[in-house]
């Protein structure tokens, strides 16, 4: 059954954290009317499907939405965040995002389509009711769905399992009634990380852990990425070690012990070269605890697991079959071809700062809402750059060069930046800018920084050309 029409401004597709700082910006900085619609009974997208013991990665600081804070801004206390900004749970999250929500509702200026699955070409059908609607979009769609994000509760495992062995995804292990005679963790990524810390956390013996590591990475340092002023050295000098490690660089693998020897990247085993790097965020003492657990199985990925071995690229592992096999093998974001972000009537968002999907919807919609419709998609395109999504180790570099001409870029554009420097969502730029010039050692971190960018920014394409 079809009905009438809807119309609206802006159709976005999708309520998760990309799709809601887009249309949470969108909100505040314009009149404009939406629709948003979401497979989920809620907003939030993957939080809703999350495993209950996740965390973001990055502070909270900086994630959600530009109108609305995230967290009470404390440090976390106890535990292997300690010291550092506190980082949201799923739980939390899906919270967040349901008061972000609400507001806008009750404007009447959005409605909001959740348990509904888009059809393209500005219709969506309900999943509960099979009813179709048509949208006659004004001005955009917006495809915040392009990236696909994913988690394991909703991405079944691609090998093949044996009757009778139990496979379980990371949702299922808070459900554990019985130890069974040991742990297999399937994935070396950021679900992977997460499954071998809950398990540690837990009691489990590091000897009962066998994590299948089908490619080693390199981590971002948590440390790093600390928000608020009393992280300045930390943060500042980290990027200050970065830039002066590019500069200097004669290769790619010099490259990558300079990062390693600043501790600017991690990784779990210095007699290992990593060959992949998904930007996943680790502290030190997440990765000391993870380095308790000896039995990694470094063969490729798995093709299949049966009672008594578990069969993978290049060999065999013995097993029993009273393990429990936990699954942490999908990949989080989906790495598809960049696209334009503004094309005609489609805005797909995408990262156009490294790590900060929120950040870059925000900013997008700001771009949208700010540049005159006079303008042609090339400007907007290329305010927003899309900064690739890494898989290789040589994708860290690729990813600081978008990022560092972004900033440059943006920097020029006096109107943008002033928006940038108030964004809640931006965890740096204005604690850059604010510096007192008597700071003697903050000044000093941003001198090491300028120094090096511009031998680095030469340098970086000597390196990705090698």
């Amino acid at each position: 059954m079809n009905t009438q029409p809807l119309d609206t401004d802006y159709l976005i597709v999708g309520s998760g954290a990309v799709g809601m700082a887009f249309a949470d910006t969108l909100f505040h900085e314009t009149t404009a009317s939406m629709v948003i619609v979401d497979r989920h009974h809620g907003p939030g997208g993957h939080w809703n499907d999350a495993y209950p013991f996740v965390r973001l990665h990055q502070p909270s600081a900086y994630y959600g939405v530009n109108s609305r804070k995230l967290g009470s801004g404390a440090k976390d206390g106890s535990g292997i965040n300690v010291g550092m900004c506190e980082r949201a749970s799923a739980a939390e999250l899906v919270s967040y995002y349901e008061q972000v929500m609400q507001p806008m509702l009750a404007s009447g200026r959005v409605r909001y389509f959740p348990m509904s699955d888009y059809l393209g070409e500005g219709q969506f059908k309900s999943l509960t009711s099979g009813l179709v609607q048509h949208v006659n979009v004004g001005n955009k769609i917006v495809d915040s769905t392009y990236l696909q994000t994913m988690v394991p509760s909703t991405t079944p495992p691609k090998y093949a399992i044996a009757e009778g062995v139990r496979c379980i995804p990371l949702n299922g292990l808070p459900r554990v009634a019985q130890p069974p005679s040991g742990y297999v963790v399937v994935g070396s990524g950021k679900t992977g990380i997460d499954a071998c810390l809950w398990l540690l956390e837990n009691d489990v013996d590091a000897d009962a852990i066998t994590w299948i590591m089908p490619r080693d990475a390199w981590y971002l340092n948590r440390a790093t990425v600390q928000s608020g002023d009393e992280f300045f050295a930390q943060s500042y000098g980290g990027f200050a070690e970065q830039v002066e490690a590019v500069a200097s660089a004669t290769s790619m693998p010099d490259l990558f012990d300079r990062l390693s020897a600043s501790a600017q990247l991690l990784r779990l085993d210095e007699t290992v070269t990593p060959t992949m790097f998904h930007s996943a965020i680790m502290s030190e003492s997440e990765m000391l605890a993870l380095q308790r657990i000896k039995k990694i199985v470094r063969l490729g990925r798995v093709q299949r697991i049966e009672a008594h071995q578990i069969v993978l690229d290049r060999g065999t592992v013995a097993t029993d079959p009273d393990r429990l096999y936990v699954d942490c093998s999908a990949s989080a974001i989906a790495r598809r071809p960049i696209a334009p972000v503004f094309s005609g009537k489609l805005i797909t968002p995408q990262f156009v700062r490294t790590v900060q999907p929120t950040f870059s919807a925000a900013l997008i919609a700001h771009v949208e809402a700010h540049y005159p419709d006079s303008a042609d998609d090339a400007e907007k395109n290329n305010l927003c750059t899309v900064v690739p999504l890494p898989d290789e180790p040589t994708d860290w570099l690729r990813m600081l060069a978008v990022n560092m001409a972004n900033q440059q870029r943006w920097s020029k554009d006096k109107a943008l930046m002033g928006w940038i420097m108030q964004s809640r969502l931006d965890g740096f730029s204005a604690s850059a800018r604010n510096v007192a010039p008597d700071d003697i050692k903050k000044m000093s971190l941003l001198k090491r920084y300028g120094k090096a960018a511009g031998p680095a920014a030469v340098n970086m394409q000597k390196l990705l050309a090698a």
